[in-house]
Formats: C-alpha cells, sequence, structure tokens
C-alpha cells in the first residue's frame, strides 16, 4: 500500500496529513500556505469593510455630523489601504496562484517553499504594521500618500503605515519571483507554453509587474518616511524638493499595480468560461498574449492620474493616447471571451453567474475610465466621486467578483467539500445588486460635482448618498452571506469529488482536497489547453512518470 494512504484507507492530503498549529505555521507546502493567505485575506477583507460601513453611514446625511472632518479623513484613509495594499493586491495571487500554479503545471510545489513562507510573513508583518498604525490614532493622508502633507505636516502614524506598506512590497517581490521559476523551470514534461492554462499566463503577466514595479514604490514610500524623520528635501518644497516627482514615482508604480489586481481575475474568468461554456477559450493566443501587452503598456500610463499636476499639455496628450491603446488588450479578453460563450453549452451555476457579473461591471469600469483619460473630461472629473464610482467598478467589480469567482470555483478542490449552490446563487445576486446600488448613484455624484473624500455636501445630493448607503448595505449581506456558508460548508458540506464540475487540467486529475505532494507520479502532458467541446470525446491520455514520489520530496 502506498504511504500516501492512511491505514483506514483515506488519502493523506495536505489538510490532514500533519496535525497541530505549529505545522501550518511552519509548513513549506503551497497549499498550506494559499489556506493561510486566505484566512489573513478575509480579516483584512472585514477590517476595511468595517471602515466603508462607517463612510457610507457619514455619508448618508449632508451635515457631516457623525464624524469630524480629520476622523473623517481617517476613515476613508484606512480603508483604502487595508484594501489596497493587504487585500486588493495580494488577494488572488497569495490564495489562488500559491494554491493552484504547482497544480497546474504538475509541480510538487513552487520552486523556492522557504521562500513562499517567508513572503506570507512578510505579508503578515507589513500588516501588522499598519493595524498598529490605525489602533494608535490612524492616518489621515489618504492612501496614496500624496506629499508634502504627508512628509511633513500630518500628525498622524503615517511613518508607522509606511513601513507596513514597504514590508509588504518585500512579500509581493519575492512572490513574483518565486512564481516566473516555478512556471519557468517546473512545468511537468510535455506542458509547453501553449498549452498552458490561461490562469498561469495571468500569473506570470503580474509577477512581471510585482518584480518590476514594487520596488519603485517601496523606494518612493522609504523616501517619505526620511523626508518625515530626518527633514531631507526630496518632496517638501520648503525643503528644495518637488511634490510632483512623488506623484510621477508612485503612480509608475500605482498604475501598473491595477493589472496586480486584475490580471490574475482575467486569467481566473478565463479558466471558469472554459470550463462552464465547455469549449476552449476563443483565440488563446491572443488572450495569453494580451495579458503580456497590459503588463508591459501598464508602466507607460502613469501620468493620466497627473491631468491637472501641472505636467506639460505635450506629456499629458501623449499619456492620454497610449491610455486608450492600453485599453484594447483589455477589449481583446471581454470580445474573445464573449465568442467564447457563443453557441457554447453554458451552465449557470455559481461561478459562471459571478462571471457574468464581472464581464459587465468590468465593462463598464473601463468604458468610464476613458472619460478619466480624456483631458478635457477630466478636468471637470478628477477627484470627484466618478472616480470613486470608476475605481470601485474595475476593482470590486472586476477582482473581487473574480477573486469570488475562483474560489467557487476551486473551493471543492481546495477543502474537499462542496458549498450549497442555492445560497451560492443567492450570494451572487446579493452582491451584483448591492454593488450596482453602491456605484451607479456615485457616477451622476461626480458629474455633478460632488468631491470625493468630503464628509459634508449640499443637500440637493443626499437622495444619491442614501441610495448608495442601501446598496452598500445589500452589498455586505452578500458578503456575510458568502463567508458564512464557506464556513458552513467546512463542517456540512457534502464531500467533493476529484472533479465536480468536469473540468479540464491537471489539478482536476488528483483527489479533493490534494495528497501533500500533489502528484503520486510527475504527469507528462500530450494534449492541448482546454480540451472541450468535440475534443472532450476524443481519448486524453495521461502518461505518467514511472519514478514515485520519493519521501524527501513530500513536503
Amino acid at each position: 500500500m502506498s504511504d500516501a494512504v492512511k491505514a483506514n484507507g483515506e488519502p493523506k492530503n495536505y489538510l490532514n496529513d500533519t496535525y497541530g498549529i505549529k505545522s501550518w505555521l511552519l509548513t513549506l507546502d503551497h497549499k498550506r500556505i494559499g489556506i493561510m493567505y486566505l484566512i489573513t485575506l478575509t480579516a483584512f477583507f472585514l477590517v476595511g469593510g468595517v471602515f466603508a460601513a462607517f463612510i457610507r453611514l457619514e455619508l448618508m446625511t449632508p451635515k457631516g455630523d457623525l464624524f469630524e472632518a480629520e476622523t473623517y479623513n481617517k476613515m476613508f484613509t484606512m480603508h483604502g489601504v487595508v484594501m489596497i495594499f493587504f487585500f486588493l493586491i495580494p488577494s488572488i495571487p497569495a490564495v489562488l496562484g500559491n494554491f493552484l500554479i504547482p497544480l497546474q503545471i504538475g509541480a510538487r510545489d513552487v520552486a523556492f517553499p522557504k521562500l513562499n513562507l517567508a513572503s506570507y510573513y512578510l505579508y503578515a508583518l507589513g500588516g501588522m504594521f499598519a493595524i498598529a498604525a490605525i489602533l494608535m490614532g490612524g492616518i489621515d493622508t489618504g492612501w496614496t500618500f500624496y506629499t508634502p502633507y504627508s512628509s511633513s505636516y500630518s500628525n498622524s502614524f503615517v511613518s508607522l503605515a509606511l513601513v507596513g506598506v514597504f514590508i509588504n512590497g518585500f512579500s509581493s517581490i519575492l512572490t513574483g519571483v518565486n512564481f516566473m521559476v516555478t512556471i519557468h523551470k517546473m512545468r511537468a514534461p510535455g506542458l509547453t507554453w501553449f498549452r498552458l492554462p490561461l490562469f498561469i499566463w495571468g500569473h506570470y503577466a503580474t509577477s512581471l509587474i510585482q518584480v518590476l514595479g514594487t520596488p519603485v514604490v517601496a523606494i518612493t514610500l522609504l523616501l517619505v518616511v526620511f523626508e518625515r524623520v530626518f527633514n531631507i528635501g526630496i518632496f517638501d518644497p520648503t525643503y528644495g524638493g518637488d511634490p510632483v516627482l512623488f506623484q510621477h514615482m508612485f503612480w509608475f508604480y500605482s498604475h501598473p499595480a491595477v493589472y496586480i489586481m486584475i490580471l490574475p481575475g482575467f486569467a481566473v474568468i478565463s479558466d471558469v468560461i472554459a470550463c462552464f461554456s465547455r469549449k476552449r477559450i476563443f483565440g488563446y493566443s491572443f488572450v495569453a498574449f494580451s495579458s503580456l501587452a497590459i503588463a508591459v503598456l501598464g508602466f507607460l500610463v502613469w501620468g493620466h492620474h497627473m491631468f491637472v499636476s501641472g505636467q506639460s499639455t505635450y506629456a499629458s496628450m501623449v499619456f492620454s493616447f497610449i491610455t486608450f491603446f492600453v485599453a484594447v488588450p483589455s477589449a481583446v479578453k471581454i470580445f474573445n471571451w464573449s465568442f467564447t460563450l457563443h453557441k457554447g453549452s453554458i451552465k449557470l451555476d455559481s461561478p459562471m453567474l459571478y462571471v457574468m457579473g464581472f464581464i459587465g461591471l468590468f465593462t463598464i469600469g473601463g468604458l468610464t475610465g476613458l472619460f478619466l483619460s480624456t483631458l478635457g473630461t477630466d478636468v471637470h472629473l478628477h477627484d470627484t466621486y466618478f472616480v470613486v464610482a470608476h475605481f470601485h467598478y474595475v476593482m470590486v467589480g472586476g477582482m473581487v467578483m473574480a477573486f469570488l469567482c475562483g474560489l467557487h470555483f476551486w473551493w471543492p478542490k481546495m477543502t474537499g467539500r462542496m458549498y450549497p449552490e442555492g445560497p451560492a446563487k443567492l450570494g451572487v445576486m446579493f452582491v451584483f445588486a448591492g454593488f450596482n446600488l453602491t456605484f451607479l448613484p456615485q457616477f451622476i455624484l461626480g458629474y455633478m460635482g460632488m468631491p470625493r473624500r468630503y464628509h459634508a455636501y449640499p443637500e440637493e445630493w443626499q437622495a444619491l448618498n442614501i441610495m448608495s448607503t442601501a446598496g452598500a448595505t445589500v452589498l455586505g449581506l452578500g458578503f456575510g452571506l458568502t463567508i458564512a456558508y464557506f464556513i458552513w460548508s467546512l463542517f456540512k458540506g457534502e464531500k467533493a469529488p476529484a472533479n465536480p464540475f468536469q473540468a479540464k487540467g491537471l489539478e482536476w486529475d488528483i483527489p479533493s482536497p490534494p495528497i501533500a505532494h500533489n502528484f503520486e507520479a510527475i504527469p507528462i502532458v500530450t494534449w492541448e489547453a482546454y480540451p472541450y467541446g468535440p475534443e472532450e470525446a476524443a481519448s486524453q491520455s495521461t502518461e505518467t512518470a514511472t519514478e514515485p514520489a520519493k519521501e524527501d520530496e513530500v513536503v
């Protein structure tokens, strides 16, 4: 009998292979590290959600009667810092990327397991610094930490938060390096680049941005700390610095960071669409290369955040043109997904409902971005609630919908348990309806001129703000329901088969949950990516290496 099977016949999987909290805290298993990220990310999501609730409660009335202006500044700052740096940016790569990349390429772990664990602890340590800044009094600069206010004038705990974000940046860099080396060097025999799932292509493009862009923002934020502590003239004009330099350096990373958040979402959507339409992704190679194109072009458009900052008109015109151009690879994905769905055998389970929501919401987010990319309209819409709505349609309507889609799709593989489909579909409806009720009115508010980051406003805007707060309540119920039935499924959910959705991919050829070292023998891939449709009828022969897993290879 194989040593991967217990005496009672139950497979040893990564959940029951060893016991005790110590075995988790010191684990080198990529799957366990992904689960630890999921638990920690959920905690940060709940913290950020509490601040969002306070913001919406304040904005129900026009007089700003719940918080003082300074306290309100801290509310939206801490909401942004927690959600962006500790939830949105790491969520899909840290959780789904960590769990699935080795499984999808036929590897037993990532290239550097110890570095992977170190990345998690750096992320957790950075988060602790941010939470400490919140508990000690908060941050009031806005999540962008614009100078010279952040570097010289703010009396809040800016340096502590910046150190936390700086440490978290190392986690992002190390994760990107680990994923790139893993994808390059550890693919199973026969798994060529154009046989890879698009999930892998999306994470490879994301890793490029993490490795190339994160050092820039890390150094930028560290310089802000130096200026605060030592009064060095870098960004503050009082000391001979240039505040616009900070914006250039910050947005050089922070616009590509949007694609760190959304490219993994694209990757999830491609895999789920192929499964639930039973078709290979239309224009597979175009979708794959569009991810790389977005990663490259994303570094060339940072100046569209600075149309009103004093940069030259000619520079703004160039940035405006490139911003329109960078929309093309995203449009390629939307069109190719639409053609994939055309005449597909579509099954509307909850992961596919999240796909439909993603496509609709992200398309709105992308199209409204064109208004902000146009010089004339951006002058009117800059720093209004139009920007808030656009950003949330891309990030929450895009990334969060894709994250939930991926969790529903791979939850049975991750946990070995099925969630209840009825509540899952109800959760999709709550999230979709609540999101639109929250943020559609904000486009109108922005067009009417309501500036963001203000806690008081004219009375004629109150009705739209009440609609947003009502929508946020529904959205919160949707998220709460989702967390509740996921937790319920861990204890009461029926046991999941190896492949509950009849999906194609190496991760679906192993038990649910996977055994500790993923594969008894390294597979040899002889088929193309996404062999659905007519190809399903053909036999998908799975050759395997003859050498079984060695004891020292088991993590």
